[in-house]
């Protein structure tokens, strides 16, 4: 057999060991990348000049200013996170559904949900939401199960609500506009919430006992007073929102632009909270560069690696993989994708599958005629378990670490796996019903072009002079031909 035929699986098992190992991810590819490329150009597979693409290609992340949106957006979060906005959206929230059986918890995913719309990150809402909903939750006797598991489910709503970071990562390795895929992504979050808040209350009518409503002492504000407390929350927090997506929806700005205006708007709020102070600024900052160096290293090193994959005909081996498996329509593709992703994130968190595993499957995808924008949401909902189970369940983590020694890890992981069946819920009803996801995107124009004609009129004969042309043009010749005439419909 051809040697090249095993070179694609050779790296992508070398790949498992390396990452199994617990090696740095960016420095693992990029080395196994390079290793690879020179095993392969000493076997003839490629002559040497293919590397010679690899410094365009980095070039090209460098100077990607797409990817420029990703510090505008974490600083966004990180100064939101630390604004005092959260505080006022649930207390409102909470004196507003607090009567109801699993009121608080329906408090949670609403404000989740807006601050993933204003925040991008799920670190941010999780922490938030942790520290100022779990006490509460607490103090009157919700389950530790339940509570833990919506604070971070609502946490990991953000993933999928623009502005996402994951949107703007995935947009970037398809080849697609961050527009798009923000409006792609915003039937599938409401979705999410809607089946969140369903799950509340099925439970509550089952089992009131783990939820109660807050006693009337708690509930300290009515009429015009919750009015007023809502609204503080929620006016900041729509401005914000429009700032950011209503001008990425409409053309006026690019992400990039938009998440600026984002940082504007998130200094101007932790002002207004009387919050805004150089520590905050400079953890936000720090914060930042710790994710924009990690994201820009590990696509360096995808980069590395996908350019000598694809030169050993990686994409030919991933393909006949899917077909040996069945996967040859569009409907099995999307259900093994979606499992391998799924079983992936056990080991690697969402910017390592963004970075590694899509690409490789785009070309699939492209074969079987899958919209990409379907595809990119549909890998982005499936990704957001990645945050919910362990080893690598992030948002567990983020809860572990500011929950009182009180709620016990098992309480914790335990909480967490009705929510991620309710997250593999909204993929399979993705998968069979799209148009939740295209149904917000751009329609083409419709027409029959083959009920289009297309005549060109004969020129008049020239005379012979210019007098000649003139008096033939005077004789019945057009002066000049409307160009609407060239159309005519049959």
């Amino acid at each position: 057999m051809n040697p090249i035929d095993f070179m694609a699986p050779a790296m992508f098992a070398a790949l498992v060991v390396f990452l199994l190992l617990g090696l740095p991810v960016a420095f693992s590819l990029a080395a196994l990348g390079l290793a690879s490329g020179l095993v392969a150009i000493e076997m003839g597979l490629f002559p040497t000049q293919f590397m010679a693409n690899l410094p365009y290609r980095v070039f090209g992340i460098l100077s990607n200013e797409l990817l420029l949106s990703i510090p505008f957006f974490t600083l966004m979060g990180a100064i939101l996170e630390r604004s005092g906005l959260a505080e006022d959206l649930l207390e409102g929230f909470a004196q507003l559904f607090g009567g109801l059986p699993g009121g608080l918890a329906y408090a949670v995913i609403v404000v989740g949900a807006i601050l993933g719309a204003i925040t991008g990150t799920v670190a941010a809402s999780v922490i938030a939401m942790g520290v100022i909903a779990l006490p509460i939750m607490q103090r009157y006797g919700y389950s530790p199960r339940l509570a833990t598991g919506v604070i971070a489910a609502s946490g990991t709503i953000t993933q999928v609500i623009p502005p996402s970071l994951v949107l703007i990562v995935l947009a970037d390795q398809l080849g697609k506009s961050v527009g798009d895929m923000y409006l792609g992504a915003v039937g599938p979050s409401v979705a999410q919430i809607v089946i969140f808040v369903a799950f509340i209350f099925v439970m509550s009518m089952i089992r009131p006992k783990s939820m109660p409503p807050l006693p009337p002492e708690a509930r300290t504000l009515r009429g015009w007073a919750l009015a007023s407390k809502v609204a503080m929350g929620v006016l900041p927090s729509s401005v914000l929102i429009f700032v950011v997506l209503g001008t990425i929806f409409v053309g006026l700005a690019t992400p990039t632009e938009a998440g600026a205006m984002g940082v504007v708007g998130a200094i101007a709020l932790a002002a207004l909270h009387r919050r805004l102070n150089w520590k905050m600024v400079r953890e936000g900052m720090e914060s930042t560069m710790e994710i924009t160096v990690m994201v820009i290293f590990i696509l360096i090193g995808a980069t590395v690696f996908t350019l000598v994959f694809q030169g050993v005909d990686g994409a030919i081996w991933v393909e006949h993989l899917f077909t040996a498996v069945g996967a040859d329509d569009a409907v099995t593709f999307l259900i093994v994708v979606n499992i391998m992703i799924f079983i992936l994130a056990f080991f690697l968190d969402f910017f390592e599958i963004a970075f590694i595993v899509v690409p490789l499957l785009v070309p699939m995808a492209n074969k079987l005629g899958i919209d990409l924008i379907w595809f990119g949401v549909l890998i982005c909902v499936n990704m957001q378990t990645s945050f919910m189970h362990p080893p690598f369940g992030f948002a567990l983590f983020y809860l572990r670490g500011i929950a009182p020694p009180s709620v016990k890890s098992t309480d914790i992981y335990m909480g967490a796996i009705p929510w991620v069946l309710l997250q593999l819920l909204l993929v399979g009803v993705l998968i069979f019903y799209p148009e939740i996801v295209t149904g917000l995107l751009d329609k083409p124009v419709g027409g029959n072009l083959d009920a289009v004609e297309i005549r060109v009129e004969e020129p008049p004969a020239a005379s012979g002079g210019g007098a000649g042309s003139a008096a033939g043009q005077g004789s019945g010749a057009p002066a000049a031909v409307d160009p609407a005439d060239y159309f005519k419909s049959k």
